[in-house]
């Protein structure tokens, strides 16, 4: 009998899982699961630990999930890459494994672990196979007229639809209970070596299930006032789908396809294409760790951006980091991030402009802050937000278009309920002045418990633009 050893690492469920449908096709193999925690490398890579906790309370789902097919999951704990594939190679000696199936992950450290991985077990006689499972289209094959990579989002996205229109990647079943099916009830998985914080069951509820509920209400409701309402960080108007993606308890293809099912005329103009061309922003920015593997060592885009002078200011770094510059649309934001692990994303264009154009301090503080405290916290939809706002990357915002902050607060919430909710020392007052509270206080002869802000916009625009125009010159 054949032995199928199906690795686990972001794909976090049964449903629409290429490497465990491809594992389980052949009625009569052994079929085995695996997961390999790494803290020591997830510690490396600044992983939040709300998205740590997020990790093991879906893996403890999956655990029963493929018990009930009759799938035992091997759980083990090392410190980095380097041992998980010791540790791999182990089971597969151990329990005679000739075949492997795994998912593909496209950041640096990973490629070159599962290449490490395939050369030892090749050795050991065991066949690998790999699937491109985490994207809707394969990296390399969404390309320009000459064979490149994209370099701005509105043609690559006008050519993924196309591509989708020629042939729309399709999800396969949950592998059918095997022989043997259910096992016993199999020992809890331990928590993980690593620091732990709260996830709000409310907003992220764990399981497949749970997560698959959330996708069809949006799709079938939201999705449709989701063009006028996503940037209004008061309404409950976005998805929060983004946790489960970033770990794979769902796939694109699953929301792609539970959106068409709602809505057939998404692809060609409807109201709901707003937010698949929020899934073609994440393709984007995969496609590109591909193409561009410096994105992951955390390299700017735009060479010449590397010689903008950053400042080095640990006061005003903390002060963002707390939600406390005085400028309430990013406290209110920076706050949200820290209760939650999650921020709108409106908002975390506001934050990243304000820590870069406003502060100009390094984007890749930011970068790595954020990945510290999100729950869908994901390298390249993060490098890729982060480089687009601080102008350095492909696509990115221009260098001199520069957020106000006090704008962007009247614009996206005028009457200020979202910065009331996180910012309750402004709760008295009033709506026309929420978003220069001290300009009301210093009139009205009050007392804030509300830092002043730490920078004045204007002034700090125009240093911003000294400083890019001086890293132009220079490059």
């Amino acid at each position: 009998m054949s032995t199928h050893l199906v690795w686990l690492r972001n794909d976090l469920r049964i449903n629409d899982n290429s490497a465990l449908a491809a594992a389980c096709s052949d009625k009569d193999a052994h079929v085995i699961a695996l997961f390999i925690a790494t803290p020591v490398q997830w510690q490396q890579h600044h992983m939040s630990p709300k998205q740590a906790v997020f990790i093991h309370q879906n893996l403890c789902h999956l655990q029963t999930a493929l018990g009930e097919r009759g799938i035992e999951l091997v759980y083990h704990q090392c410190d980095d890459f380097s041992a998980s594939v010791d540790y791999l190679c182990h089971v597969c000696e151990q329990h005679k494994v000739d075949q492997l199936f795994y998912n593909y992950q496209y950041e640096f450290n990973e490629r070159q672990r599962d290449a490490a991985a395939e050369k030892r077990l090749d050795a050991q006689g065991v066949t690998c196979q790999g699937f491109d499972d985490s994207l809707l289209l394969p990296p390399g094959s969404v390309q320009t007229g000459s064979g490149e990579m994209f370099k701005v989002f509105t043609p690559f996205s006008k050519a993924f639809v196309k591509r989708l229109e020629q042939g729309m990647p399709e999800c396969v079943h949950a592998p059918k209970a095997r022989s043997g099916a259910p096992l016993k009830p199999a020992k809890a998985i331990p928590a993980f070596d690593y620091a732990a914080e709260d996830v709000d069951a409310a907003l992220f509820p764990a399981g497949e299930e749970a997560a698959l509920k959330k996708l069809r209400h949006f799709a079938k409701t939201a999705v449709v006032d989701y063009p006028a309402q996503r940037d209004l960080p008061a309404l409950d108007s976005t998805s929060r789908l983004s946790a489960y993606l970033a770990i794979g308890v769902l796939s694109p293809r699953q929301c792609l396809h539970r959106v068409l099912t709602e809505h057939p005329d998404a692809l060609k103009g409807g109201k709901a294409f707003t937010w698949i061309n929020e899934l073609i922003w994440r393709e984007f920015y995969r496609h590109l760790l591909v193409a561009y593997p410096a994105l992951c060592k955390h390299q700017p885009f735009v060479d010449w951006t590397r010689h903008v002078p950053w400042q080095t200011n640990t006061a005003h770094l903390t002060a963002w980091q707390q939600g406390k510059t005085g400028y309430p649309i990013v406290d209110a934001a920076m706050r949200q991030m820290h209760a939650q692990g999650w921020m709108h994303n409106r908002l975390r264009m506001i934050t990243a402009s304000f820590l870069v154009k406003d502060l100009l301090i390094d984007w890749r503080e930011g970068e790595r802050y954020f990945m510290q405290q999100l729950i869908d916290g994901d390298l390249a939809a993060n490098n890729g937000g982060w480089q687009w706002a601080a102008s350095t990357g492909t696509d990115a915002a221009p260098y001199f278009r520069i957020f106000n902050p006090t704008t962007q607060g009247e614009r996206f919430d005028s009457e200020g309920a979202f910065i009331r909710q996180w910012l309750p020392e402004l709760k008295n007052v009033p709506d026309s002045d929420i978003h220069q509270p001290h300009a009301w206080a210093k009139k009205n002869h009050k007392m804030l418990d509300y830092p002043a802000p730490i920078v004045d916009h204007k002034d700090a625009r125009k240093k911003t633009l000294d400083a890019f125009e001086h890293a132009r010159s220079v490059a």
